[in-house]
């Protein structure tokens, strides 16, 4: 089952869209097997869909409670993830869209990111949500409190030195 809520351009070339998302049960279920945790009890956003120029801009919020697996225990544990979402997208062909790739490319990291390229006249804000989601997520989760300890292994007897042994025996 998965998790989708679509908003057509021209639904939102009329106005703002505001939407409250919020899956059920079941699509959270689905939703932690495919972003690798162990469960998601919570995910709400507050999503506004706009137009801009000839594609729209999808800003809004979400809040989530993910459960990990903690990378140095491996207790499973619950930890608020939040985060802000600012997207802009445009249809497939529009002069607005970025240049394609092979040209030469100028770097601004204070510039806004090129607008995303939809595939054709609509826009899942559900999938959006689940991607930023998914940027927020720690990969190397630890549960607080946790602490590693490094611990040597114990040395061990090398193969040469078990036979220099053997034979200081016979000899």
């Amino acid at each position: 089952m998965s998790w989708s809520r679509i908003v057509k351009l021209h639904e939102a070339g009329r106005g703002p869209v505001r939407l409250s998302l919020e899956p059920d049960e079941a699509q959270r279920a689905a939703l932690a097997r495919q972003l690798g945790l162990v469960s998601l009890p919570s995910l709400a956003a507050q999503v506004t869909v706009k137009p801009w120029l000839d594609g729209v801009e999808v800003t809004g919020r979400f809040d989530a409670v993910v459960e990990q697996v903690c990378g140095v225990s491996l207790d499973a544990f619950e930890q608020p993830v939040a985060g802000e979402i600012d997207l802009r997208a445009v249809p497939a062909g529009s002069p607005n869209a970025a240049a394609p790739e092979g040209g030469e490319l100028e770097l601004d990291p204070d510039a806004p990111d090129a607008p995303d390229i939809l595939d054709g006249d609509a826009v899942d804000v559900a999938a959006i949500v689940v991607e930023h989601l998914a940027l927020e997520l720690d990969p190397f989760p630890r549960k607080p409190g946790a602490t590693f300890e490094y611990q040597a292994p114990p040395e061990e007897t090398s193969p040469f030195a078990a036979l220099k042994a053997l034979k200081d025996r016979k000899g």
